[in-house]
């Protein structure tokens, strides 16, 4: 071996790894970055979970209670209800994830020794389902010298009371994966033609931009509807995961989300050089999608910028609709703010890809 040679070889590969832009930015990026998001965003111990106060004693003593549960932090009143039917309405749309009702004889059954306070909670998100124990131990009665039968607050977890994982993890799964799969799909798809040498055939055919763009997509939102088949039919077979919303629904969120990740990757395609280079960007999109998403960390549980940047995210988006759909039973017109975003996210990333390509066709 001749160190003079290995050197030059060593000189060659750090020139050209200056000239590769993306991937010096991966060097830095990645490493900030996980260190960053696990460092400062991601919380196994959510805290300020929403919620929502259904006080119907209305007492100088529930009102303090509520303002004690307030100062631990783990939950934020974002909404009064009227009664616990009402807060069970909010949990199966999502507005919130826990609720306090707190009955009319509250005082009596503090007296009493009786459960005097019941928290209510979306208990689809295990980490959450956790969190809202802490506040069942909170102490009620330092003032009241009765003998204590029962707990005085009693936690009811709903959508997942046996806390199984496979039923908090499957639904989201199917994101984790039509994100991986159909962003990496079609951020190579210009670039390969473009390697191939097939675009300046494509161009003098009579095949539209935007033709082009959607004939990109289709074939692999298909392949997409498969993937998410199988991973429902698998979820219902081995995990006995339950579908308790419409099967159709699913299958429209996942259209969303399909469409969603085609036309980005179709934006990073017509960005790349080369598809080395759109590979390596779609990690860009891949990691904080898993990490900000709420699929592996609580999304309560991160600081606001964190929660501001998985918001952009399909992915967030799509979680909340394929738990809110799959254990909650809730619809997708009862979830219309993430349809919407989803909707209008599939609109500008298509129309930037095309508007990006024709750019390059002059």
């Amino acid at each position: 071996m001749k160190l003079r040679r290995l050197w030059a070889i060593v000189l060659k590969e750090i020139r050209q790894l200056r000239r590769d832009r993306i991937t010096l930015a991966m060097i830095v990026v990645i490493p900030v970055g996980q260190l960053v998001l696990f460092g400062y965003a991601i919380n196994m111990n959510p805290r300020g979970l929403n919620a929502a106060i259904a006080d119907q004693s209305q007492t100088a003593a529930s009102r303090a209670l509520v303002m004690d549960m307030v100062a631990t932090g783990v939950i934020e009143p974002v909404a009064d209800a009227d009664s616990p039917q009402q807060l069970m309405e909010m949990l199966r749309r999502g507005q919130v994830s826990v609720g306090v009702s707190i009955p009319a004889d509250f005082e009596r059954r503090r007296i009493d020794g009786r459960e005097a306070v019941q928290v209510l909670v979306d208990g689809s998100d295990t980490v959450v389902q956790s969190a809202a124990v802490q506040l069942a131990q909170m102490p009620i009665d330092s003032s009241v010298a009765a003998p204590r039968k029962v707990a005085p607050i009693s936690v009811v977890a709903f959508y997942n009371p046996e806390r199984r994982s496979p039923v908090n993890i499957v639904p989201g799964l199917i994101g984790v994966i039509l994100t991986m799969t159909m962003v990496m799909f079609t951020s190579v798809a210009i670039v390969r033609e473009r390697e191939r040498g097939n675009m300046e055939l494509l161009i003098t055919t009579p095949v539209s931009r935007t033709e082009l763009m959607i004939g990109k997509v289709l074939p692999y939102a298909v392949i997409g509807l498969v993937q998410t088949t199988v991973v429902i039919l698998l979820g219902l077979w081995l995990f006995d995961v339950p579908i308790k919303g419409s099967v159709l629904d699913v299958y429209l969120a996942a259209i969303l989300l399909i469409l969603a990740n085609l036309t980005l990757g179709l934006m990073i395609s017509t960005k790349a050089g080369s598809q080395f280079q759109a590979m390596q960007m779609t990690v860009f999109i891949l990691l904080p999608s898993i990490l900000l998403s709420g699929f592996m960390f609580p999304y309560a549980g991160m600081p606001k910028v964190a929660q501001w940047l998985a918001e952009v995210l399909p992915m967030t988006h799509f979680l909340r609709l394929i738990r809110g759909v799959m254990l909650r039973g809730a619809s997708l017109w009862e979830l219309w703010q993430d349809v919407l975003y989803l909707s209008v996210f599939i609109v500008v990333m298509m129309s930037a890809a095309v508007a990006r390509f024709s750019k390059r066709l002059d």
